[in-house]
């Protein structure tokens, strides 16, 4: 096995090749990574910023940028990737899966978290890389077929396009996918968007296995106008929140991983060690930040009435 000198050169060599690589989309204009300009959103520069690579527990990584997750479950059958990030992360994620050794042709399986342009937005220069089919919810679907929101999306009008993806698989809530031993199970967490997902999986490190959760932004975020108490476009948003809120609480949850690494804390619990990783009671805690983040939109909303 490589020390761990050596891998994080290979990590941070890996990362200044795809950096090349994204400089170079850009300049070519490959319409499938190239970058947002600054003035159409200021965060994508700082969410983009790159990361090496970070094995969270057993066969799970984190290959995501700094600012937006995405994870690899690995096993010698093919690997599964959860989210995408911006068109232009997806040349950093590719090179932090090869920095972990990985074939980047054994991804067989691509899944997203929600359908916005920060994590969804590098899915198909992802799958044209790796070959990969892709899945996602019954309302999620449609707007990874087309690259942009429907009208139902709390921001929509706010949101950017992003590239297409192609032959979208729908799953159904609760159903588990499989790659060889992998098995990932579909809870949908809507609210933040109608097809929000929030993914759970079992993964071990020898004898000690733990239950992993990445779970959906939770967070009542929408353009100006758009009102979760009583909108046409999305008649049942408040009250696919709260169903939200109660799955996340009853969810076996050991680690506790969201699509913006700052909304669970991951730099800072990752820099407690493997152990501070762990935290049985996360996923209730982010549930309950959740309700009451809901609750003071809520009040917001009947205050303007």
């Amino acid at each position: 096995m490589r020390s761990v000198a050596v891998r994080t050169l290979a990590a941070i060599g890996a990362t200044l090749l795809a950096l090349a690589n994204t400089t170079a989309a850009a300049q070519t204009g490959d319409p499938l990574t190239r970058p947002y300009p600054q003035a159409d959103c200021s965060n994508c520069a700082t969410w983009n910023q790159p990361h090496a690579p970070v094995r969270l527990h057993g066969n799970t990584y984190y290959v995501g940028t700094n600012g937006l997750a995405a994870l690899l479950i690995t096993s010698p059958q093919g690997h599964v990737l959860i989210d995408g990030g911006l068109p232009n992360s997806a040349p950093l994620i590719l090179a932090n899966v090869r920095a972990l050794g990985f074939n980047v042709r054994d991804i067989e399986l691509i899944l997203n978290s929600h359908v916005h342009f920060d994590h969804a937005g590098g899915i198909a220069a992802l799958q044209r890389a790796t070959g990969a089919r892709v899945a996602a919810s019954g309302p999620s679907a449609p707007v990874l077929e087309r690259g942009s929101s429907l009208v139902g999306d709390p921001q929509h009008g706010t949101l950017l396009d992003f590239p297409r993806v192609r032959n979208v698989r729908r799953f159904a809530d609760g159903e588990t996918l499989r790659v060889g031993p992998i098995a990932v199970t579909a809870h949908l967490t809507p609210g933040h968007t109608p097809g929000g997902t929030t993914w759970t999986w079992r993964s071990c490190d020898g004898a000690g296995c733990l239950d992993l959760v990445y779970a959906d932004s939770q967070t009542p975020i929408s353009a100006d106008g758009f009102r979760f108490t009583d909108s046409p476009a999305y008649p049942s948003a408040v009250a696919d929140f709260e169903r939200g809120h109660g799955k996340l609480e009853t969810l076996r949850c050991d680690i506790l991983i969201t699509p913006h690494p700052s909304a669970s804390s991951l730099w800072e619990r990752l820099a407690r060690g493997p152990a501070g990783l762990v935290d049985r009671e996360a996923c209730k805690r982010y549930a309950a930040a959740a309700r009451q983040q809901l609750a003071r939109r809520l009040e917001t909303e009947r205050g303007t009435r």
